[in-house]
């Protein structure tokens, strides 16, 4: 699979929030580096968002599609822009950041089957289950605003899933938690 670089310069991306029946959410840790976010990855030439999403799931998790339900998808584009010092100015086209299809899965497997090493690269090395809105608040900064975006379209479909109100940590007196 080779990048696709729009004429914007944004990279066709998909994003993957992961809910189990709880209301948590998944939450990596990137291999190389302590940062921790959801599951994302580039859309082929030849891939439609959807497919990209399974692939990206698989390659990220070992999940398979029999693991896993489509709750909902953001209606469009979602945009980030990578700060200068990620620009790789070497590279043409120049990729100034991703825009990102985002899907809301609700997880029907059991834990024991998620396997960061199901590739021969993998980009995990770690993970757990985190409440709703933590991930909004933890990721890296350039990202946040897409990500809280995301979960904002999501959370209506989260809490009928889960049976029970996600009040968001700004909300009076809450706190996002990570506990596994």
């Amino acid at each position: 699979m080779s990048d696709v670089i729009d004429a914007d310069g944004f990279r066709p991306n998909v994003g993957i929030v992961l809910l189990n029946p709880e209301g948590r959410v998944f939450w990596a840790r990137r291999i190389t580096r302590d940062g921790w976010q959801f599951p994302q990855g580039g859309i082929g030439s030849d891939e439609t968002p959807l497919e990209a999403m399974y692939r990206e799931l698989g390659e990220e998790t070992g999940l398979l599609p029999a693991h896993v339900e489509v709750l909902a998808a953001t209606p469009g584009w979602l945009r980030y822009r990578l700060p200068q010092r990620y620009l790789r100015h070497h590279q043409k086209p120049l990729c100034v950041g991703q825009k990102q299809v985002w899907f809301l899965l609700r997880f029907t497997g059991d834990d024991s089957q998620v396997r960061l090493d199901a590739v021969s690269h993998p980009e995990f090395d770690d993970w757990r289950w985190v409440d709703f809105w933590y991930p909004g608040e933890n990721v890296v900064a350039f990202k946040r605003e897409v990500y809280l975006r995301a979960l904002r379209q999501f959370v209506l479909h989260a809490e009928r899933l889960c049976e029970r109100e996600l009040p968001p940590p700004w909300a009076a007196g809450r706190h996002c938690d990570a506990t596994v």
